[in-house]
């Protein structure tokens, strides 16, 4: 009896593991190739623009943040009139640099600014943004990034148990054989 309930979990256990690990695969597949650009962020200028250095670290030497923030559009509008309207999305400090970066809402654009003379270090698309909202579902609203990343974590789980039940099932179900050849001697 036990030997044929352990056959038919062991099938059972097969085709779940087989189809949850087709519809993870998918998942897991752009998990990592946007991890992989992510860890390469810094070192490649088309995923994030390199950071430039200002001439000032001592914060107040610096421009007001608000007057950063009006050069950084300045800046963008300048280089890039369609992007006219374009609201800032969020300021990045970085005193040890010299700089700040003015982020945009749309488009991923990144101004980056000397912090002291407010002069234009650069102007460029920022694909870093897109990409992490991509590994992280975020891109599709927070209730799939919530939901999908759940979903990837409590399966990725699953997966190792369901393989370890794969693994272990069978070596299970040649020791009963090995049992039921003995008491039948």
């Amino acid at each position: 009896m036990a030997f044929d309930r352990l056959i038919k979990g062991l099938r059972k256990v097969r085709v779940w593991h087989r189809y949850l690990g087709l519809v993870l695969a998918l998942l897991l597949i752009i998990s990592a190739g946007t991890g992989i650009l992510l860890a390469l962020k810094k070192d490649v200028a088309m995923i994030q623009p390199s950071t430039q250095r200002g001439a000032v670290t001592d914060l107040t030497q610096w421009k007001e943040i608000s007057e950063l923030s009006l050069l950084g559009k300045e800046a963008l509008y300048k280089s890039y009139p369609e992007q006219i309207g374009n609201a800032v999305d969020r300021i990045d400090v970085r005193p040890s640099k010299g700089m700040v970066k003015v982020l945009f809402k749309k488009d991923n654009w990144e101004v980056q600014l000397d912090g002291a003379s407010g002069e234009v270090l650069s102007v460029d698309v920022r694909y870093s943004d897109w990409i992490e909202s991509l590994h992280d579902g975020s891109i599709f609203g927070d209730i799939f990034k919530l939901t999908a990343m759940n979903f990837l974590g409590w399966g990725v789980m699953l997966l190792a148990i369901t393989g370890f039940w794969l693994w272990y099932g069978p070596r299970r179900l040649r020791g009963l054989r090995w049992k039921r050849k003995k008491n039948a001697s």
